[in-house]
């Protein structure tokens, strides 16, 4: 790994982190990450991106893969899959940091074309492979940008399309081509997905979201938890309850307003289920939580 890039990356993490380690960049999509101890297990339905970690490790577990990995490595979750995340190594001596580059479809979709891939088989959603070099070389290139505020909007869209394009030739493509496909069933279901996650809180009917892919309802079933592991119904419940959580934690809202926020019309049916998914009850996660904060001050 490019030591550059880490240092790079260092400064500006040290110097913009938020309290939940989040730094973002001035470049959409591009954001880094930094914390100083082994992180709590972190729920979430991520969107498609790359995650590099140059420094510490990490444990991602989706399903029944679980992958481990660390500086050198590159992340990559190619769909929209329910995943719980660890930081496993960082200390403030040698803190963890990566940086964190979602993929753009409409980016994709245009270098499918370009390249003249025609078709492309479903890749795997969550893969860690090593980090290649033109990889890192662009990345760099896109945070040295960042102490440049006047070349950011001449110059990023094409080191953006260049990252694109070494994550979709390289060791990654696999995972990522049929994104590019515009009548991809992987595309076609993005479509749904796109819907669920700005409409989570609504009801939505399944008749609806078939219609927004373009497929037959029996079809839409298939391909929707062939794409995510999970049913239509089990993708929008998961995301309220992961934002539901949020809200919670980082809002300090009282349970049945984020229970309400996220949709939910009863609090027994909320508490069930949050305890489903997470393994303890909303008002028992809220006080190990913030017990953990006081403890930590």
């Amino acid at each position: 790994m490019n030591s550059t890039l880490l240092d790079c990356v260092r400064r500006f993490a040290d110097a913009q982190a938020d309290a939940y380690g989040v730094a973002r960049t001035p470049i959409a999509g591009l954001f880094a990450m930094r914390a100083t101890s082994p992180s709590e297990m972190q729920y979430a339905i991520s969107k498609p991106l790359v995650a590099l970690v140059l420094q510490g490790g990490k444990r991602v577990t989706a399903g029944n893969a679980t992958f481990d990995f660390g500086a050198g490595d590159s992340l990559l979750i190619a769909a929209d899959v329910p995943n719980v995340s660890q930081i496993t190594q960082a200390t403030v001596g040698v803190p963890y940091y990566s940086l964190v580059f979602d993929i753009d479809p409409a980016v994709t979709q245009s270098l499918v074309v370009d390249i003249g891939i025609a078709q492309a088989e479903a890749g795997v959603p969550i893969r860690v492979d090593p980090t290649e070099a033109e990889v890192a070389d662009t990345a760099l290139r896109l945070m040295r940008l960042v102490d440049r505020p006047a070349s950011i909007p001449v110059l990023q869209r094409q080191l953006i399309r260049e990252l694109h394009y070494w994550l979709l030739t390289g060791r990654h493509g696999a995972g990522i081509r049929a994104l590019g496909l515009t009548d991809s069933h992987a595309s076609r279901i993005g479509r749904a997905v796109a819907l669920i996650r700005r409409d989570y809180s609504q009801s939505l009917s399944v008749d609806r979201l078939a219609e927004v892919a373009g497929m037959s309802l029996s079809s839409f079933h298939h391909h929707f938890r062939a794409v995510t592991s999970l049913s239509p119904l089990q993708f929008q419940k998961q995301l309220r309850l992961i934002e539901a959580r949020r809200i919670m934690m980082s809002e300090g809202a009282p349970i049945s307003n984020a229970a309400y926020a996220v949709g939910y019309e009863s609090i027994p049916q909320f508490t069930r289920e949050y305890g489903r998914l997470f393994g303890t009850s909303p008002a028992r996660d809220v006080r190990q939580s913030f017990g953990k904060v006081h403890v930590a001050a």
